[in-house]
Parts: structure tokens; sequence; C-alpha cells
């Protein structure tokens, strides 16, 4: 089961093979992660809350 390698919250696999880079089997952050977020190829801290 893929979980997210920041909160480890369970990701699905379409969501696995949509937002994560090929070869990984457990995406970076996911929408549970409120502090970090996807920027191109890199992770970063967020800039603003996302409610």
């Amino acid at each position: 089961m893929p979980k997210c390698q920041n909160c480890e919250s369970f990701v699905t696999e379409s969501y696995v093979r949509v937002f994560a880079p090929d070869g990984m089997e457990d995406p970076r952050v996911c929408p549970h992660c409120e502090d970090m977020v996807r920027d191109g190829a890199q992770v970063r801290q967020a800039r603003a809350t996302r409610h």
C-alpha cells in the first residue's frame, strides 16, 4: 500500500501514478500535507495554509 513520504498517509495507486516521479512507489507529498507542496521536481514548505 503506497504511503506519503512526508505524513505517511495512505494514497491510492492512481495518485502515485499521476503525481509521483517515474520509478517512485511512494509520493513525496499528498493532499493531506498542509505544510508541504510540490514545486516542479522539488518539494518545498507551503507559503500559505491550504484550507
